[in-house]
């Protein structure tokens, strides 16, 4: 049933730390299951023992200091060149912990390496076909990834890639010989810079428009060709003062979906940067403000600076929403943001952004994962 590719790696000899870790449940697992708390990917860093491999450095979400994982990741994540080409690090995005990463020869290749809680010795390599590019579309630049599962060895997984401009790809990674990509032309352009996320209550992959007024989505089934159209309604905008309002406007935009498993609540976040320069004069993006609106299944968006107990999670990976209350040391009612250039976070309540300017090749937020004993 599986796709895997079991290869053996080449361990960087040296003491593995180990991560401490919640017993609390997540936004998407049961309560009773212990988990890793939420973690940013911040560097891979060389092995002094392999020149082939390095050790990831990742946040908990619940603390402040870096922890250095001896974790071996191919140095493939840390190629300058591949980082200009794609975007980011030479990859398309990430999942549920699992990156997407482009080969040379068309296929994409799925992957657990920069997965703190993913095994040390064994890592999972799955092969996905080649990609097919659709006449007047292009498959060199990804917004994103999105899968419908945690696994993608699950047999109902989908795995869904965004591309700069119309082209949206499905594929199911279980289905081994007969698996291929189902391209999917996207004729409305206000869809063509956007990001994928998939919608386990509706059992669809949502799109937000630029602009976020408009969210279409797509399945492998009736709505493969005829995506399902809503039209957004805001309210509550006056609570936003016109000097915010000015400063926003001046800002650069996208706009993010995020689903919370606890609430059964989605979110629409618009995310405002502006660029900066840093001490080396090199441009730089700074968040000025997040947006958050709560929506309805009529369409009704909601501007709000209460979302609770939860936390969201931004960065290149499909965004994900935990409860503050299920990992202690983390602080409910915030945005937590990770980028290329800036890592920190947002209070909802005040407006307050706390974030600073750092390089990060591999900005991904990887949500809880289930513990093994």
């Amino acid at each position: 049933m599986s796709l895997l590719l079991n290869k053996p790696s080449k361990l960087c000899l040296g003491r593995r730390v180990v991560v401490r870790s919640s017993p609390l449940g997540s936004d998407s697992f049961s309560s009773s299951l212990q988990q890793t708390p939420p973690r940013a990917i911040i560097s891979v860093s060389p092995c002094a023992y392999a020149d082939e491999i390095g050790n990831l450095n990742i946040k908990n979400a619940n603390e402040r200091s870096v922890t250095h994982v001896e974790k071996d990741v191919p140095t493939e994540f840390t190629s300058i060149l591949k980082y200009f080409r794609f975007g980011v690090l030479g990859t398309i995005g990430s999942s549920h912990g699992w990156v997407a990463t482009p080969l040379d020869d068309g296929r994409v290749r799925l992957q657990d390496d920069l997965n703190p809680a993913a095994s040390y010795t064994d890592p999972k390599h799955i092969s996905l076909p080649p990609l097919v590019t659709l006449p007047y579309c292009q498959t060199q630049l990804a917004t994103n990834m999105s899968m419908s599962s945690s696994s993608p060895e699950a047999e109902d997984c989908v795995v869904a890639i965004k591309f700069v401009g119309p082209q949206l790809s499905l594929c199911r990674p279980a289905a081994q010989s007969n698996s291929e990509w189902i391209n999917i032309r996207i004729a409305n352009p206000s869809f063509f810079s956007s990001r994928v996320m998939f919608s386990k209550r509706d059992g669809m992959f949502h799109i937000p428009g630029s602009g976020g007024h408009l969210i279409g989505s797509w399945d492998l089934g009736e709505h493969k060709d005829h995506p399902k159209i809503q039209m957004l309604r805001f309210h509550n905008l006056a609570e936003l003062t016109m000097s915010k309002l000015e400063i926003l406007h001046s800002c650069s935009t996208t706009e993010h979906l995020v689903e919370s498993q606890t609430t059964c609540e989605t979110f629409l976040i618009k995310w405002y940067r502006k660029t900066t320069r840093s001490f080396l004069d090199m441009p730089k993006m700074k968040t000025e403000a997040l947006l958050v609106f709560k929506l309805d299944e009529e369409g009704n968006a909601f501007y709000t600076e209460d979302i609770g107990d939860l936390v969201i999670f931004l960065s290149r990976a499909e965004p994900f929403c935990v409860p503050a209350s299920s990992f202690p040391g983390m602080y409910p009612n915030r945005v937590e943001i990770i980028d290329v250039d800036e890592l920190g976070s947002v209070n909802l309540a005040t407006g307050t952004v706390s974030t600073r300017n750092s390089t990060h090749m591999a900005p991904y937020y990887i949500p809880p994962q289930n513990i093994e004993h």
